[in-house]
């Protein structure tokens, strides 16, 4: 550690300190008689109002994949990196309708995550585990990502090993566990205001030294003249538009899939609360388009990946970035804004990654009969497991641009999308043309990501989530994302296996919801879960 970043170490420790400080506190906001409940523990007691659920959805979807993750790739790769402005656009309109259905029937029959919906809806527990397995597993190395964003701050400040990573992962275990959805909910507010002046303060005051826009825009079209991969640049071109384009929708219609998206859906008070903030978290798209240019400025300014272990870290540009460009003390409070914005996050997807556990695997296989406050130690003590999984994926996957780690994620998530988002709307699939098509889905997704090379870190495997077309036989230098490759071929079998079923007279579950279920609000009594019917 150099004495150079003393002030900007004491600042960021200051409100490190403050907001785990916060985590702990939240366990007496709002207090109910106990905690001893998922209802409580994992959703707040489903009782947030507008402004709460405003921060806490915020907090939720904008991680240190957007104040990292996406400025590191437009230094790395150029305009490819803008993808997740367009997707933060549509994604909105898409899931507003759908997210309105899920609150309601969630609220009339109890559900905690989206497993237990499927199990409901066709009758199937076996269909359910899929997706719970499915959730927990693309939730691991979605928190890696929160925590590689951590470490890349302490590296900018000349704090090296994984050793941060693991004193980062006990204080949020610590007051993920005592505090449940309470603390992220709490601490949201300090980030998203943190991190709302530190990016005005960006685009203001950085430009401003470096000469201009135009300046920042000629040297990245500079440096991208120069790459050796000649897709790379300021503007997309035939090969990759694509990929471009089914990579933003992809990670559209994967976003809400996420398990901790779900949590901070059903957390909301009512429908209205919902519909409030599906309208205006599109403002944080503005911010995010802004986020991305710090990867532009970063290329002008001339800033140099820290080097670990002898090879670049693009996900240290962002923090180099403040590091050269603020003064200590200011560079001190935009650590920490990138520090916390990857803590609340991390804490509301350890949270529903522990209650998928609980109630799709433990409650429904090793103990039917458990008790809401079993039911809540469980989760507390899953929600630790899922952390140290998110660290073994930081330690094996090792991606040369931390988005991968979300991308690989949301090829996994995306296998939902037939059973939970169009279960929603529509009871067509038979529920074993459901579990045929996720296979074909998961194995399609996975053997593809596996062929994916990265040659920057002499990796074959698991190197990206761009396939290339070509592989697939056809005449063409485009990429696709694997992820609606992987959705499509799950689809075409989930069809075609329910058109087979239907022909062969296979039995089907029992839907175990009503029509009215998905209009139900918050004025209408809540029924505890009903016995649900079916065993396949």
């Amino acid at each position: 550690m150099s004495s150079d970043h003393l002030t900007e170490m004491i600042v960021f420790g200051a409100l490190f300190l403050l907001v785990s400080g916060m985590g702990f506190v939240a366990a007496r906001w709002r207090r109910p008689g106990d905690m001893d409940s998922l209802d409580e523990w994992g959703l707040g007691g489903r009782s947030f109002g507008g402004w709460i659920t405003w921060f806490l959805l915020g907090g939720d979807l904008y991680t240190a994949y957007t104040f990292v993750a996406v400025p590191a790739l437009v230094f790395g790769a150029g305009a490819a990196g803008f993808y997740a402005v367009p997707y933060t656009i549509v994604m909105y309109p898409i899931v507003f309708l759908v997210l309105i259905r899920l609150w309601s029937v969630s609220h009339v029959h109890g559900f905690v995550t989206p497993a237990d919906f499927v199990r409901a809806r066709f009758g199937s527990p076996t269909l359910a585990l899929a997706v719970a397995v499915t959730g927990i597993v693309a939730t691991m190395p979605y928190i890696a990502l929160q925590l590689v964003g951590i470490e890349a701050v302490l590296k900018s400040m000349g704090v090296h090993g994984h050793w941060p990573i693991v004193i980062a992962f006990v204080v949020l275990a610590a007051y993920t566990y005592q505090s449940g959805l309470r603390a992220p909910a709490l601490i949201a507010f300090v980030k998203d205001v943190l991190i709302y002046l530190v990016i005005i303060v960006a685009v203001l005051y950085i430009p401003t030294k470096l000469g201009g826009w135009g300046d920042i825009f000629d040297s990245a079209q500079a440096k991208f003249a120069k790459s050796p991969a000649p897709n790379d640049g300021i503007l997309l071109d035939g090969t990759n538009q694509l990929n471009y384009a089914m990579l933003a929708l992809g990670s559209a219609l994967a976003l809400f899939l996420y398990p901790h998206s779900v949590t901070g859906v059903l957390a909301s008070r009512n429908r209205d609360v919902i519909k409030r903030n599906m309208a205006a978290l599109p403002a944080y798209s503005l911010v995010l388009g802004l986020i991305a240019l710090l990867g532009l400025m970063a290329i002008d300014a001339g800033v140099k990946p820290v080097v670990t272990d002898g090879k670049p870290d693009t996900n240290t540009v962002v923090p180099l970035l403040f590091d050269k460009m603020f003064p200590d003390w200011f560079a001190g409070v935009a650590f920490a804004a990138v520090g916390i914005g990857a803590l609340v996050p991390a804490a509301i997807m350890s949270i529903a990654a522990a209650n998928l556990f609980t109630r799709n695997i433990y409650k429904e296989y090793l103990r039917p009969d458990a008790t809401e406050k079993q039911e809540a130690t469980v989760s507390k003590l899953v929600s630790l497991v899922v952390k140290v999984g998110a660290v073994a994926c930081i330690l094996l996957l090792d991606p040369e641009f931390s988005i991968d780690l979300q991308l690989i994620g949301g090829v996994i998530i995306l296998q939902t999308l037939p059973s939970v988002a169009l279960g929603l709307v529509t009871r067509w699939f038979h529920r074993g043309a459901l579990l045929a098509g996720w296979a074909a889905g998961m194995a399609a997704g996975l053997w593809m990501l596996y062929e994916v090379p990265n040659p920057a870190k002499g990796k074959e495997h698991f190197g990206g989530s761009a396939y290339k077309l070509g592989d697939l036989g056809l005449d063409t230098k485009m990429t696709v994302y694997v992820g609606m490759l992987a959705l499509a071929v799950n689809l075409a079998v989930a069809a075609a296996g329910t058109l087979v079923c239907r022909a062969a007279r296979l039995a089907d579950g029992v839907d175990a919801t009503r029509p009215d279920d998905y209009l139900a609000d918050a004025s209408d009594p809540k029924v505890k879960p009903i016995e649900l019917a079916g065993s396949t």
